[in-house]
């Protein structure tokens, strides 16, 4: 069989590549971790939904895709809430131009809302650095994203052991701080709780939404930067 048929076969990988070398590559991994808390009701979950499907078909955020080497990313979303209880809600799914964006859209906003309660951000980003672990595509570039309006409460892992980890891992962590009280229980404003015990590695970076209103733009804001 010629060598182009093979390549062609779902899960036949031709003589002479390893398993790595027929992966496809992508300029960057992405995890998008939302908050799906009990602290998020109805309407504030349809705008967190309907904000990150607006941020990812973006003409900003393709154009930041289209001038990166491979032209191309991939993206899974994952909910978390309850301890332990984070869930992949959207597998990976490549995006290279704006018919793929488009699909990614639709997939954030038809997926199921998952059953979660409390906040457990360190069992989110565990997760999260599990499913990049599996990813069907090979990238230099790895990110989670944790998006959230409050603190780490219940994880099983703590969010800064689990964010040491995914550093450890070669994984950069980011956060979008959803800023609708002041401070948290500890009195500081959330992005100083997420700079202390959610993100890490090389550039990680905190944007906050003043409101959920704001979160398309920022987290618009935040996927051009970590694209680009």
């Amino acid at each position: 069989m010629p060598r182009r048929a093979v390549l062609g076969l779902p899960g036949v990988i031709a003589p002479g590549l390893s398993a790595a070398e027929a992966t496809p590559e992508v300029d960057l991994l992405l995890v998008l971790a939302m908050d799906a808390s009990g602290s998020i009701d109805a309407d504030e979950f349809q705008l967190q939904r309907e904000g990150l499907a607006e941020s990812v078909t973006h003409p900003a955020v393709l154009a930041a895709i289209a001038s990166q080497p491979r032209q191309a990313i991939a993206v899974a979303m994952v909910e978390w809430g309850s301890p332990g209880g984070a869930a992949t809600v959207v597998d990976w799914m490549a995006v290279r131009d704006a018919a793929s964006a488009a699909a990614l859209a639709a997939a954030i906003r038809d997926a199921p809302r998952s059953r979660q309660s409390y906040n457990a951000i360190g069992d989110a980003i565990a997760h999260a650095t599990a499913l990049i672990a599996a990813a069907p595509f090979r990238a230099e570039e790895k990110v989670i994203d944790v998006a959230g309006d409050g603190p780490d409460m219940r994880s099983i892992l703590p969010a800064p052991e689990a964010r040491d980890r995914a550093v450890a891992a070669g994984i950069t962590v980011n956060g979008l701080a959803i800023e609708v009280a002041p401070v948290t229980r500890r009195g500081e404003a959330l992005r100083a709780t997420y700079e202390r015990e959610v993100i890490g590695g090389p550039g990680a970076f905190v944007i906050a939404a003043e409101t959920r209103q704001d979160f398309a733009r920022a987290m618009r804001a935040k996927l051009i930067r970590e694209i680009a």
